[in-house]
């Protein structure tokens, strides 16, 4: 790396940490239902952009990729815990997070049914829409996902009839 651009990857980092920290936070939040999971997945995949010392091509699209592998790696270390705990003990699961104090009961229910169908899609269309909603781009959201940046929208489209019928499946239509 260039002097003058290694001497500039520390104020470049706090930038991209300041500005996407919460939104990575926010899409690992709504992808396991546990804060604290998703703020230490974000906070490890920011850890890993500043070991590494520079900026990659599309740091955003990264940061979620090292998000996603670090989620994996938990999710199968996890998997292999609750194997050999009592069957009892193995039955813990991640919950939302708790309600906003101004959030009424009909919103709370909202969100457990949207939650509910999206945890029957497909992880990659789950995944996509999440990064959707979080603002990501079309590059990111394929980067981040391994497919090709012109298949986003149609996946995206794909992905919202699929939710939709889920949900219209569930809890019918409204």
């Amino acid at each position: 790396m260039e002097p003058d651009r290694k001497a500039s990857f520390p104020k470049e980092f706090v930038h991209l940490f300041e500005a996407h920290f919460p939104r990575l936070a926010r899409y690992l939040n709504r992808l396991t239902g546990d804060l604290d999971l998703a703020s230490d997945l974000a906070q490890e995949a920011f850890v890993r952009l500043y070991e590494r010392g520079s900026m990659p091509d599309q740091p955003e699209a990264w940061l979620v990729s090292v998000a996603m592998n670090l989620l994996r790696t938990f999710a199968s270390t996890r998997t292999r815990r609750l194997r050999l705990l009592t069957d009892a003990r193995a039955e813990a699961t991640l919950s939302d997070p708790p309600p906003a104090p101004d959030e009424g009961m009909a919103g709370i229910e909202e969100r457990q049914r949207v939650r509910t169908a999206l945890e029957r899609m497909p992880e990659r269309e789950r995944r996509m829409l999440l990064l959707q909603a979080e603002g990501y781009t079309y590059r990111d959201i394929a980067t981040a996902v391994r497919i090709h940046e012109a298949s986003v929208g149609t996946l995206l489209v794909r992905a919202r009839q699929t939710f939709r019928r889920h949900y219209e499946d569930l809890f019918g239509a409204s």
